[in-house]
């Protein structure tokens, strides 16, 4: 063998060799087929010193500007805490708002207090205003909770709002002398196409519909007239927005949580789910690991689950007091995928931790365990699927 051709082997032996021991050295990284995503629903319990500087202001006992200075202390400190958790999307905890439901109605002098009751299976109420003349308009809309949580952080921030069904249950039994109930609904559509577009436009990557009232409703009328209703009026909202917003749109639904008590947990989730995924909105945040036959809820969603969905898995449990371990997480998405897409499968938590201000049911520190152990136990199953 000529001289020049055994100097040219030795040549690419020697740089073969060589990519072998560089890729030793450094390793290709390993990249999974699918990272699932994970979203908190929103609200997380309330820091001590909030609790005390709202009770102190309904008290007279301080001026709002130090309460406002408690809610700017709560908000900073609760998107930290979730920032540490490693949640890729955050929310704002719902620090400053009253409840989820009620929100828009801060400011409004059109209320009386005596609306309607929802009873919690505790035995414990709560009672929504009644609205006592027209016109109706929000008194806050949810983009001035996305712009005050920009302020904290740099990651994305979606946003939750209360549905138009939730709040129509405002207008009362008798109609409003001079203000219609059609007029009534009128103002509700266009006010609720307002708080979703201002929360979108205010720069939230999604924005979610609390849908409570619907597995409610199937206990207020079994027939589901009730429920096709909402549904109706939701879809008259949703409907104003483009194909490509309302894949930035998503429903939450769950049996309520307050106080470690619910409203509808006894009724059958699968008289809610063929109507509810009528809703023209590209995502669904269901609660699940609450559920008693997974399985059995999970087959129905694989039949009603479009191609356009994408479909929030619950795998936490906000009222129960143990926090779960990233391993049980894992085991529970694995389980939701075995009868969905991956690519069209995410995680939530079942409900908001604290959905009104003076519920303290579940601990500060403890929401944000469960909130780290979804994250991580969903980091495990992306590792799972990815294989």
């Amino acid at each position: 063998m000529a001289w020049s051709t055994l100097k040219a082997k030795a040549q690419a032996e020697f740089l073969i060799k060589s990519a072998f021991r560089w890729r030793a050295r450094n390793p290709r990284p390993v990249y999974h087929r699918r990272v699932i995503p994970t979203e908190p629903i929103g609200s997380i319990p309330r820091p001590p010193q909030l609790i005390q500087a709202l009770a102190a202001y309904q008290a007279g006992k301080i001026a709002l500007v130090v309460l406002e200075n408690a809610y700017s202390n709560a908000l900073r400190d609760t998107i930290s805490h979730l920032e540490e958790t490693g949640s890729p999307v955050l929310t704002d905890g719902e620090q400053t708002k009253p409840s989820f439901a009620t929100y828009p109605l801060a400011g409004l002098q059109n209320l009386a207090p005596d609306g309607v009751v929802i009873p919690f299976a505790d035995g414990h109420q709560r009672q929504l205003p009644r609205l006592t003349a027209g016109p109706f308009r929000f008194g806050v809309h949810a983009g001035t909770y996305v712009k005050a949580a920009r302020a904290y952080t740099q990651r994305p921030i979606k946003q939750a709002v209360i549905s138009a069904s939730a709040l129509s249950l405002l207008y009362p039994a008798e109609e409003i002398p001079g203000y219609s109930r059609e007029a009534f609904f009128a103002d509700l559509i266009n006010e609720a196409e307002a708080d979703i577009r201002g929360a979108l436009d205010a720069g939230a990557v999604s924005v979610q519909i609390d849908f409570t009232e619907g597995r409610l409703s199937l206990k207020l009328d079994p027939s589901g007239n009730l429920l096709r209703n909402f549904i109706a009026l939701n879809n008259q909202v949703l409907n104003r927005f483009t194909p490509d917003e309302r894949r930035r749109i998503g429903v939450h639904v769950c049996p309520g949580g307050d106080h470690d008590s619910t409203h509808s947990a006894d009724v059958d989730y699968a008289g809610l789910l063929a109507d509810l995924f009528k809703l023209s909105v590209g995502r669904f945040y269901l609660q699940m690991a609450s559920e008693p036959d997974k399985k059995r809820v999970l087959q129905i969603i694989s039949e009603l689950a479009g191609p356009e969905h994408l479909i929030f898995i619950g795998v936490i449990d906000p009222i129960h007091p143990v926090v779960e371990t990233a391993a049980q997480v894992r085991d529970r998405i694995l389980e939701a995928a075995s009868f969905l897409p991956v690519e069209r499968l995410g995680t939530t938590d079942d409900c908001g931790f604290s959905p009104f201000a003076d519920d303290t049911s579940t601990a500060r520190e403890t929401a944000f365990q469960k909130v780290r152990a979804r994250v991580e136990g969903t980091k495990l199953a992306s590792q799972e699927l990815g294989r």
